[in-house]
């Protein structure tokens, strides 16, 4: 995570016709259409692109996912029950740890041993408090495998050597035997740990070292040459780009692209997209910061599209990832909060920018294999808050509940013909989609109406599709920022969607307002 800037877009550059081939027909036109290509199957959608970020940052991990065994809080050895039943419920596949610009700061030996005996350091990074390093590596790892997720683990290469990156990769993966095998049994873990993900560094353009591509470029291939785990493949993850960015993709992919298995890519939503200190408030925003939030968030089909061409030009075999693993809306701080804690409010907003990313993820499954929402809890667009022994689901998280299905199915190609949303200057269609084929046989089609003021009728022509009735859910509220609080926990939430009907191979609905629609035919 970054504190620094994106590049400014014109937003002229989002009316790029995506890789779903959305169409927009005259904006007088208040209908909508669609095909969905059953028998044109795409790629698989892998289910880590449903990731999740946990970095040492305000109350994302102290009060959010540990709070130690001698909590009053119900926890099971010092992990948040709620916080991990909730999770578990939405299968959260991988969880990216320990940063973000924490990372390039965090030295693994802090994190093991006995808690009692860890140094106090100071989060430089986010709000200047004291780090006691409680929830270090063993503790990480018993967190994923109590949710049944993956590790995804960040070295660090700003301010370590690559001798620490080895050790490291080394104490978690060696087989029993070596000294570090051992020191991480007496840590409590005699067998390995599974690490299949290792980020070479984060941001090194920025927090990270704020290095030139080419000197980022060498320290990944010499990083990644000494980073060898001990017991399963373990694919290595560069610090890729921040928006535009794409001399930096051309520059790593060009040096290290043989040395890597995936590059990622940092972008952040913000309302306000010109200072980086006024980005503009998470609730009690005007319709303006509506239309250039959902503006704003269209961005991240032409990043990837361009993103992924520079990917191609080296690797046209798409054997390198690319992975989202920053991602989601970031707003100013709520009144009251410690501004370097990144603690917002999620509204029927984000859940509208969640349903849109996702849609776009699904548009590039071929190469987008993997991303990571920023962040869990408690931190920018998460999925839980948390307030003492108080837990909320946010409209967030029930939209990657409506999205389950996606996981690991086959995309099928959607074209959408959208009126528009217009609002002062901006102008972006108003339908997004995206449509699978489950592991099981079932199609499901999502649908986002990004526009906050009128339903939009659609019809869906199913091409190789054989459905005689559908079933649906929606998450939608009743203004712009309706949200969920510790008082009124079910504000926003999925409640049965009854107006889809299918008939003759077509699919008919009228698309409420502001909502994200999952849609299940049979």
């Amino acid at each position: 995570m970054t504190r620094r800037a994106g590049f400014a877009i014109s937003l002229a550059t989002l009316l790029l016709a995506s890789s779903a081939a959305v169409a927009q027909d005259a904006a007088s036109d208040a209908t909508a259409s669609a095909t969905v290509h059953a028998d044109r199957p795409g790629p698989v959608m892998s289910r880590h692109v449903f990731g999740q970020f946990a970095e040492h940052l305000g109350h994302g991990i102290y009060g959010g996912i540990w709070v130690g065994e001698g909590s009053k809080i119900p926890n099971d050895h010092g992990y948040r029950r709620d916080v991990i039943a909730a999770l578990r419920a939405i299968k959260v596949p991988t969880v990216r740890w320990p940063g973000g610009c924490f990372a390039d700061e965090y030295h693994w030996r802090d994190g093991v041993g006995p808690r009692s005996k860890r140094p106090v350091k100071i989060n430089t990074n986010w709000g200047g408090v004291n780090e006691d390093n409680a929830f270090g590596t063993p503790e990480f790892m018993g967190f994923v495998e109590r949710l049944g997720a993956e590790a995804y683990v960040s070295a660090n290469v700003g301010s370590a050597p690559p001798s620490e990156t080895a050790q490291w990769v080394e104490y978690m993966t060696s087989p029993n035997g070596s000294t570090l095998a051992k020191e991480r049994a007496a840590d409590g873990h005699p067998g390995p740990f599974k690490v299949p993900y290792l980020g070479i560094g984060n941001e090194l353009w920025g927090c990270g070292g704020n290095m030139r591509a080419e000197y980022a470029a060498d320290l990944t291939n010499r990083y990644a040459t000494f980073a060898k785990s001990g017991s399963g493949k373990m694919l290595k993850i560069a610090s890729g780009p921040s928006d535009s960015n794409y001399e930096w993709t051309d520059t790593l992919m060009r040096l290290s692209g043989k040395n890597i298995d995936g590059l990622s890519l940092h972008y952040y939503t913000r309302p306000r997209d010109v200072q980086w200190n006024d980005k503009g408030a998470a609730l009690g925003f005007p319709e303006s910061e509506w239309a250039s939030t959902m503006a704003h968030t269209l961005q991240m089909e032409e990043f990837v599209t361009k993103h992924s061409a520079i990917m191609d030009k080296y690797d046209p075999a798409k054997k390198v990832w690319l992975v989202v693993d920053e991602w989601g809306t970031w707003y100013d701080p709520a009144p009251g909060s410690n501004p370097g804690f990144l603690v917002q409010q999620n509204s029927v907003r984000d859940a509208v920018v969640a349903g849109l990313n996702l849609n776009i993820f699904a548009h590039h499954a071929d190469r987008v294999k993997m991303a990571a929402i920023a962040q869990m809890v408690n931190v920018l667009q998460a999925m839980l808050l948390t307030d003492g022994a108080k837990m909320i689901k946010t409209p967030t998280y029930w939209v990657f509940d409506l999205y389950l299905p996606w996981m690991d199915a086959t995309t099928l190609p959607i074209e959408v013909k959208s009126p528009w949303y217009h609002k002062d200057a901006v102008a972006v269609p108003a339908i997004s989609a995206s449509a699978v084929r489950d592991t099981a046989g079932q199609v499901h089609v999502a649908l986002v109406n990004l526009d906050p003021n009128r339903s939009i009728p659609l019809s869906v022509a199913l091409a190789g599709v054989s459905a005689t009735s559908v079933t649906g859910r929606i998450v939608t509220g009743a203004t712009m920022d309706a949200h969920n609080t510790f008082e009124q926990p079910d504000v926003v939430k999925p409640v049965a969607f009854t107006a889809a009907q299918v008939a003759g191979g077509t699919l008919t609905a009228t698309i409420p307002a502001k909502s994200v629609v999952v849609l299940d035919l049979r």
